[in-house]
């Protein structure tokens, strides 16, 4: 059967294209550095918002319009399979993500949800296996259920934390029959909405303990995929214990676990957490821990995560200069965790989202990649901070100094002169790359 009845193969045509269901910058054979943009910007497609959302809001019932929705159960979820290696074949992408819940519906027991995977596993197995696409992560929905109404891992209730911890032993068992590249812990109800009840040393401790057991399952099963966290403040907790890049980061030097996670960033997340998407991106790989990326992007005049598809080009040009300077996202990606519009509810959006997406990413990949070559940024900064290069700036970098130096030096000052940043003129250069890279596709 064909899902996408009007949609034939999603070809790059440039930027003159008036093809709706056409690349304009996004070509997958272009080689920048000796990759493609394939091979380098690695694509993901979200099953969760492609395949099963339904676009319903908290304020009004679904309208998508999908050609499964006549279906119900496993029926629903066998066609979904069908519908998205059909999606993911036509639009040219390679990976794709999917919490369990995703793929298969959960049973009146664990047990039956377990045969529930093991049937859309193996049917997703086989259409891996034909079409070349790859599983770039899976996770465990620990937070839909009411069984999670106060978390999972950092669930007061100890049979909670057990249920989670089966789940994402299953998840991992799936992982590695599928060849999962990396593996994402999201902790969707991991935090809390009062201190007035919570014992927040238990509940992170817990959860401490729990990623610990998942690193030795993975260990014993030989599943040697990534582990990620994805960073979220708030939402649906008034306080998540993966706050942002940073908090995330100490978690996981205070409990020894820096070594087994790199961290998932979402931008819409990072301003979630009242930072830019470049701010989580920076920190995370000046430190080591960028691992993968959510692409979406948020409305800033709304307080929540509106998970849109990417198409700011100064964000996804500002994305990709961090992820260049990371040397990529090695086992990672561009996932996107992105959901059209309410108002675009035909399957063809779906077409027509992920392109404006990939597009955007795809410019900003080439902006990039050209300002770095021309070390427009390395050039601003070494020259900022051109002060710590020599003299008593080089001997503070070195550690060769101390307060009596420093203060011998302070007192021998006149006035201290600063220059200019230059803000305008930084801003206006990002502008002259984008529109020469416009003019000259």
């Amino acid at each position: 059967m064909t899902y996408f009845e009007s949609v034939k193969q999603i070809n790059f045509e440039g930027i003159d294209s008036k093809n709706p269901l056409a690349f304009k910058f996004y070509n997958p054979t272009e080689k920048i550095n000796g990759q493609t943009m394939e091979e380098f910007l690695r694509f993901g497609v979200a099953y969760w918002h492609t395949l099963t959302q339904d676009l319903s809001d908290p304020f009004g019932a679904g309208t998508a319009i999908r050609p499964w929705d006549h279906l119900t159960g496993m029926d629903q979820a066998k066609a979904r399979v069908e519908a998205a290696f059909e999606f993911f074949e036509k639009l040219g992408v390679k990976y794709f993500c999917f919490h369990d819940v995703d793929i298969a519906p959960e049973g009146n027991s664990l047990r039956e949800s377990y045969k529930n995977l093991d049937t859309i596993v193996s049917m997703i197995k086989g259409y891996m296996k034909d079409s070349g696409v790859k599983l770039l992560w899976n996770t465990a929905n620990n937070f839909t259920h009411p069984r999670f109404v106060h978390g999972a891992a950092s669930s007061n209730h100890a049979d909670v934390f057990a249920y989670a911890a089966a789940k994402v032993k299953k998840g991992l068992e799936i992982g590695k029959e599928l060849g999962g590249e990396n593996y994402v812990f999201w902790g969707g109800r991991e935090g809390y909405e009062t201190l007035l009840n919570t014992d927040l040393k238990l509940e992170q401790d817990n959860l401490a303990r729990f990623f610990q057991m998942a690193v030795d399952y993975a260990r014993e099963i030989d599943f040697d995929a990534q582990f990620l966290i994805e960073p979220k403040p708030k939402e649906p907790t008034t306080h998540q214990y993966d706050f942002d890049s940073q908090s995330t980061h100490a978690f996981l030097l205070n409990y020894g676990l820096q070594d087994h996670f790199k961290l998932n960033i979402e931008a819409n997340h990072a301003t979630l957490a009242g930072h830019t998407f470049e701010h989580e991106l920076r920190y995370a790989r000046v430190n080591g821990m960028l691992g993968s990326v959510d692409a979406n992007q948020g409305d800033p005049l709304l307080g929540w995560d509106t998970d849109e598809f990417p198409t700011d080009l100064y964000s996804t040009v500002l994305a990709m200069y961090e992820i260049i300077k990371n040397g990529g996202l090695g086992s990672g990606g561009l996932n996107f965790d992105a959901k059209v519009r309410r108002g675009s509810f035909e399957a063809e959006d779906l077409f027509h989202a992920h392109i404006a997406g990939m597009d955007s990413f795809a410019i900003g990949y080439k902006v990039a990649q050209k300002m770095i070559d021309d070390q427009v940024f390395e050039s601003i900064l070494a020259d900022r901070y051109h002060t710590f290069s020599e003299g008593i700036g080089l001997d503070i970098v070195n550690g060769a100094t101390d307060f009596k130096k420093l203060e011998a030096h302070a007192l021998s000052l006149g006035e201290i002169k600063h220059q200019s940043g230059r803000l305008e003129v930084i801003k206006a250069t990002i502008n002259q790359y984008l529109f020469k890279a416009i003019a000259n596709q």
